[in-house]
């Protein structure tokens, strides 16, 4: 194989007592994460939110190409708008389109068709997966691994906002075409997640039932 340019690796490595002190701090502060709809009206810092972002642009990615685009909505019209169109689908799914099933499952977290905290939270980061690039010519580039490519990212957007003491919320109505509309993104892109971003309110609240997670004997195997 010819040898392709390359530099030395960056990267800190520790002895094995300070890698289980590294590895459970990180988990213990993980654990105070949780998705919420109750957020403060107040602005986040952009700059604060542009440094998460660039960490979510070092995530590892098919082939490098780095499917993403990332739309950051503070303008409270835009947002209103956002949450009008996003109402609209929810309606639909919580009256008929949504199986009986689904609805169970959703119960005990307790949501609806109210998006109310799109308008509170500080800012909005719509996530776009783009199913293929453009070549400077116009031409069609091929994109691999899209869904999990974005999907790494946005665990490293996630993680990045939990560290600087933003909380966050997953929102993913269906079908989320109307957030390509108002954003006016290309035909390339689709709507991933409408993420909800800022700081938490005084009484934010968290669903019992989103404390329920598996034991790590539940979802792990060694072979």
């Amino acid at each position: 194989m010819k040898p392709i340019p390359s530099v030395p690796l960056e990267m800190q490595t520790f002895v094995e007592d300070e890698m289980r002190r590294r590895a459970e701090a990180f988990f213990d502060f993980m654990k105070q994460r949780h998705s919420t709809r109750d957020f403060a009206d107040k602005p986040v810092p952009l700059d604060v939110i542009m440094t998460c972002l660039a960490t979510a642009g070092r995530a590892p990615s098919g082939a490098n190409q780095q499917p993403w685009h990332f739309v950051v909505v503070t303008d409270p019209a835009t947002k209103h708008k956002i949450r009008l169109a996003a109402e609209e689908e929810e309606r639909a799914f919580y009256a008929g389109r949504a199986s009986e099933e689904w609805l169970e499952a959703l119960a005990p977290l307790g949501t609806d068709a109210d998006k109310s905290f799109i308008d509170r939270a500080g800012c909005l980061i719509v996530i776009f997966a783009q199913s293929y690039g453009l070549a400077d010519d116009g031409s069609r580039v091929k994109h691999y691994y899209v869904q999990e490519s974005v999907g790494i990212a946005t665990g490293f957007l996630i993680a990045a906002l939990h560290n600087a003491g933003l909380a966050c919320l997953t929102h993913t109505p269906s079908p989320m075409g109307f957030l390509s509309e108002i954003l006016n993104r290309p035909k390339n892109e689709r709507a991933y997640i409408n993420l909800v971003v800022g700081y938490p309110a005084e009484n934010a609240q968290v669903p019992l039932h989103a404390l329920e997670k598996k034991a790590l004997s539940e979802f792990v195997s060694v072979v």
